[in-house]
């Protein structure tokens, strides 16, 4: 199977990852709350299994995305983190007890944390400046899953029979139908998914073979020197930051074509050496420093509070609008269930708008576009939406404003602040840096729905620390503002590898 064809599917699979996670959220998040009810468990519960989900995808996803970083593989890791989604729907859908509801989130909440080493994939298999349609592309497809998960609600509703000694009805079906799909995703991973080479690595292979470059040494010696301009050893890509475009003798250019012979063939070691042994003991801590001094960096800072500011603004509201529209509208499960389809269509818009607009503009100028547009939203709530005056159809009129300019701004700020914070991290630890990132966001997706809730009688408090958030952050990105490009990329691993490779000759020859 050719390349192209291996990296379309191993997309396709991606794509359905993030989808199921989205159908996941829409499918259980609607009737968990009567599910626990019918298990005789407290109010509190249902925070509780909620944060359950979030807190495990909080702490797994930095550990999977050290994982995916070590070994440079994400098909293992999105097996094993499958094997958790499956487990635990299958323990949703036993439901003996509120305990056992309670462990079935924090062990499907485990699986949520492949997608911090598959954001480290993306980052390394795609160019910067098609990052940030590829990011819109995959959390489009989660804002798919959000926007279907409703409609297999209404079958799922209608089931009411037995599966040997379980029972299938409208509270544990949810379980079952997510226990089949993330099994039969599990079968996409394992046939349609390949750990695609990085992008450096691919640039490289379509230079010149190795096994090119040694039949044309081999047969150099036997050339003129006007043949050997005529047909160039090696190519310019493998000379950028060497001097290897300075040849003045045959013995030179020999030395050349062996030092690119080592660098294509990716040969790090060297003959062990006492010094060499000391030098890289040195080094290891002071790698180990420099990924977490990278997250105090300015840039990754304002970043970070971006992906936490804007998640909990959204979580809040989210667990807001369900009370406000039962207490002014009088709404049911189907005005809501009509709304969200709504939000939705919204939302995936707005991901294709900016997949299409990052290609023309900057992604810092996405960012401020949709901060500006957030701005706007929150706002516009506090001053409408705290206490609503008027008559139905004004009061109506507003909270549809504001909650369509909410979720306008939310595809620029996600999709900008991903991809910034993809190209001013390290490439090679971008599996633990997007855990973090992840981590951040869970964490927020745990507060927000706690500040928010325990506030719906207080609007004008909760709607006001979030807008004073907001305004911080905007802050933030001005003072900042310049710092949040790609940071040039000089030719430093070449150069390097050229250098170890001249060590590696020379104490050989030795």
């Amino acid at each position: 199977m050719d390349f192209r064809r291996k990296k379309k599917l191993t997309y396709f699979t991606i794509g359905l990852i993030f989808l199921f996670s989205g159908v996941e959220y829409a499918v259980i998040l609607p009737t968990i709350w009567r599910y626990l009810q019918t298990l005789d468990a407290a109010p509190y519960f249902l925070g509780l299994a909620l944060s359950a989900f979030s807190l495990s995808g909080l702490l797994a996803g930095p550990l999977f995305g050290l994982w995916s970083d070590k070994t440079q593989t994400t098909k293992k890791i999105i097996l094993v983190s499958n094997l958790f989604e499956i487990i635990g729907n299958f323990m949703y859908f036993m439901g003996y007890s509120k305990w056992l509801l309670l462990s079935s989130r924090l062990v499907a909440g485990i699986g949520t944390g492949a997608g911090s080493s598959i954001f480290g994939f993306l980052t390394r298999s795609t160019a910067p400046e098609d990052r940030a349609t590829v990011f819109a592309a995959v959390m489009a497809c989660r804002q798919a899953g959000l926007l279907i998960g409703p409609a297999f609600n209404i079958f799922l509703r209608l089931c009411n029979f037995y599966l040997g000694p379980f029972v299938v009805n409208k509270f544990t079906a949810p379980g079952l139908f997510m226990f089949l799909l993330w099994i039969l995703l599990q079968l996409a991973v394992v046939f349609m998914y390949w750990d695609l080479p990085p992008l450096e690595k691919r640039r490289a292979n379509e230079g010149p073979k190795a096994s090119r470059v040694e039949d044309t040494l081999g047969s150099i010696e036997d050339e003129d020197e006007g043949e050997e301009e005529v047909k160039p050893l090696m190519s310019s890509h493998e000379l950028v930051g060497s001097y290897g475009s300075v040849v003045t003798s045959q013995r030179s250019k020999k030395h050349i074509c062996s030092v690119s012979i080592t660098s294509l063939n990716h040969i790090h070691s060297c003959p062990a050496s006492p010094e060499n042994s000391h030098i890289q003991k040195g080094l290891q801590p002071q790698r180990n420093s420099s990924i977490f001094r990278e997250f105090l960096k300015e840039e990754v800072v304002v970043l970070l509070s971006a992906q936490f500011i804007t998640l909990f603004n959204q979580t809040a509201l989210e667990t807001m609008v369900t009370p406000l529209t039962q207490k002014y509208f009088n709404f049911s499960e189907l005005e809501n269930s009509v709304m969200y389809c709504l939000c939705g269509v919204v939302v995936i818009s707005g991901f294709l708008f900016v997949r299409w607009l990052s290609r023309h503009v900057a992604d810092r100028v996405v960012l401020a576009v949709g901060l500006i547009i957030c701005n706007i939203s929150c706002i516009w709530c506090l001053i409408f939406l705290a206490n609503p005056s008027g008559g139905f159809s004004w009061q109506l009129t507003e909270f549809i404003i504001g909650v369509f300019l909410q979720v306008l701004g939310l595809p620029f700020v996600a999709v900008a602040q991903v991809s910034l914070f993809s190209k001013v991290t390290a490439e090679k630890t971008q599996g633990f840096s997007q855990g973090i990132r992840r981590s951040v966001g869970g964490l927020a997706t745990i507060l927000g729905p706690l500040w928010a809730g325990g506030l719906t009688d207080n609007m004008y408090v909760m709607m006001g620390a979030m807008v004073t958030l907001l305004l911080l952050l905007t802050l933030m990105l001005a003072f900042s503002y310049n710092r949040l490009l790609e940071p040039k990329v000089e030719q430093l691993d070449t150069s390097d590898s050229y250098a170890k490779s001249c060590r590696c000759l020379a104490q050989e020859k030795i």
